[in-house]
């Protein structure tokens, strides 16, 4: 417990692709306190399988909250939550996982997805955990059985705090009809929570998780969303052309747009913010390509910082090398996952510092290659918001302006996950009066960096190469893959 003299703060927990973040966040937006605990994903036991244990998310959960030790005293006011999705966390009754989740890199529903997307008319991401459970029941009906909640990684987390199962929904986005769906493929539908709203109180504490995580009992819990909708609100996006690149493990992008538009392998749903819409973009590895190359290429020894140091002294276009950021398949906008990753145009002359730069400027021609159909469909981009960990490198931004030619702002708050869920927070306790107005009071941008215009013809011829590579490099690398996997 804490007196009066206490700060009243929102925990936000982001449960991202490989570790969770925990923070503590004043009403007023202000970052007080930040603490990580990372898991494993498993891949590999089928074709495209990967799964995480949600037993590791909860000790994960506990380490991260555990070890968050700011310089004040605080008072937790309410907490707020979200998580990486399409995953689904199948559970029982007390919350137990009764198999692995399946997250949302594993591809084995695909044919369930099409399934469920002809019978609802509904697409992609809006499905939520559905294709997954489907492949499930058809697959491991014993095992489902025994599961009484079918739900997505924000869900459960909201659930493991309260014990109580809660969809929180998106205003305005379609939501598919579970008697539909039974009738329309045998899916239990009634393993799908009951509706609530996205920032609106779903519980509190328990005595059994507040004694797990060291806080006091009866704290409110807000309905929850995904980590992308989440970063949307910490990174502060509220009109049409705010445009946001999440700088996680996998990489996305996405932009705030007036009405619904059709673009091919991007998500158009209705934003987090009613009346507009989101229309974004995922890929699958950007963001961890250069902690690869750190760890398993470089082998450790030398540090994210001088490698970025090196990539900046290395000259745009890094001396012709183009990196192919596909070391875990890709999403959008190639969708395959079977593509891998390529190093091309390697000689002699270039060192560690030229594929340093090749890996930076990949995250950013990938960024690139998702938003050129976008804006090819009218959309437009007034600024960029960089967030994550990659946005503490002005290089990097730097980088990102001058690759699509987008204004880069820079948040105050650079965790814009955490910091989302606590403006869920901070609604569902009455702190602010809607989504739109906390954002508003809590989201702030600390400076803004524009592209370079002397660099646009060098970003120009680099940018086609990028995307001519792919189209000529999958069939030749195809029958290696297949043949590697037998």
């Amino acid at each position: 417990m804490t007196d009066g003299r206490a700060t009243p703060a929102i925990l936000g927990l982001d449960l991202g692709t490989t570790e969770v973040k925990a923070g503590l966040v004043t009403p007023e937006g202000r970052l007080l306190a930040i603490a990580r605990a990372g898991y494993g994903l498993e891949v590999g036991h089928g074709p495209g399988w990967a799964e995480q244990d949600p037993g590791a998310w909860w000790s994960a959960v506990v380490s991260a909250v555990r070890a968050l030790h700011p310089i004040e005293p605080i008072d937790i006011i309410a907490i707020g939550v979200d998580g990486h999705g399409p995953t689904l966390a199948a559970v029982d009754g007390r919350g137990e996982a009764t198999r692995p989740a399946i997250t949302f890199l594993d591809t084995r529903s695909a044919a369930e997805a099409a399934e469920l997307a002809d019978a609802t008319g509904i697409h992609g991401w809006a499905l939520g955990p559905l294709p997954a459970a489907l492949w499930f029941e058809r697959h491991e009906p014993a095992i489902a059985a025994r599961t009484r909640w079918y739900l997505t990684t924000w869900e459960w987390l909201a659930f493991r705090l309260t014990g109580e199962a809660v969809a929180p929904q998106v205003p305005g986005q379609a939501v598919p009809d579970t008697s539909v769906v039974t009738e329309a493929t045998g899916l239990r539908g009634d393993r799908r929570p009951p509706s609530g709203s996205m920032g609106g109180v779903v519980g509190t504490l328990t005595e059994t998780a507040a004694d797990a995580l060291g806080l006091r009992v009866g704290i409110p819990v807000a309905g929850g969303t995904n980590d992308a909708f989440a970063s949307y609100l910490g990174a502060g996006l509220l009109e049409p052309g705010d445009a946001y690149d999440p700088g996680g493990s996998a990489g996305g992008f996405g932009v705030y747009w007036h009405e619904p538009v059709e673009v091919a392998g991007a998500f158009v749903t209705p934003a987090p913010l009613a009346g507009l819409y989101s229309v974004g973009a995922a890929m699958a590895a950007t963001g961890r390509a250069l902690d690869w190359f750190r760890d398993a290429i470089v082998g450790g020894d030398v540090s994210t910082e001088r490698l970025l140091a090196e990539a900046a002294a290395t000259p745009p276009g890094a001396d012709g090398v183009v990196f192919l950021p596909y070391l875990a398949g890709e999403r959008s906008p190639i969708w395959d996952p079977s593509a891998t990753g390529v190093f091309a145009g390697l000689t002699l002359s270039h060192g560690r510092g030229h594929l340093a730069r090749a890996i930076i400027e990949a995250s950013a021609l990938a960024i690139r290659h998702v938003a050129t159909p976008m804006l090819a469909a009218g959309v437009t981009v007034t600024a960029m918001r960089a967030c994550g960990g990659p946005a503490r490198s002005d290089a990097w931004n730097q980088v990102k302006a001058d690759v699509t030619g987008f204004p880069v702002l820079v948040p105050d708050v650079l965790e814009t996950a955490v910091l989302g869920s606590a403006i869920l927070g901070a609604v569902a306790i009455g702190a602010n009066a809607d989504v739109r107005s906390a954002v508003g009071a809590m989201a702030r941008v600390d400076h803004r960096i524009d592209p370079r215009p002397e660099f646009a013809a060098v970003y120009d011829r680099l940018f086609t190469a990028y995307t001519a590579l792919y189209p000529e490099v999958a069939p030749v690398m195809r029958p290696l893959i297949g043949a590697a996997a037998s």
